[in-house]
């Protein structure tokens, strides 16, 4: 069993940044491989990144093509703690954002491959 609770959400203009936390308990960071997940108003799940264990590259982090280059996932084994960088943002990234974790394959996308989840935190960019 993992328990995941989000935080860092708020409201930013657009340009400004913001970076999400996801404090998990229950086991360590290793365990599984993590995910965010952001839900727009009148819109489906998607999903923003993740993060996990690549194999032979070690730990590394995948992007949907919407947030790569503005968004940076990364986590602090010692602090059990996985973490949503968020720069350049727009209006578009307003969204509840939810960390996902499970024993999902690197590179795994779809909500149903991750059976642990927070419950969501609010990000508002205003223009």
């Amino acid at each position: 069993q993992v328990q995941l609770v989000e935080s860092g959400g708020g409201l930013v203009q657009a340009g400004g940044s913001l970076r999400l936390s996801c404090a998990a308990s229950g086991r360590s960071l290793s365990s599984y491989n993590y995910a965010w997940f952001r839900q727009a108003p009148g819109k489906e799940r998607e999903f923003v990144g993740g993060i996990g264990w690549s194999g032979v590259s070690g730990v590394s982090t995948w992007y949907a093509d919407s947030v790569k280059g503005r968004f940076t996932i990364s986590r602090v084994i010692a602090k059990n703690t996985v973490y949503l960088q968020m720069d350049s943002l727009e209006p578009e990234d307003t969204a509840v954002y939810y960390c996902a974790a499970g024993p999902a394959v690197f590179g795994a996308r779809g909500q149903n491959l991750y059976g642990y989840w927070g419950q969501g935190t609010q990000v508002t960019v205003s223009s």
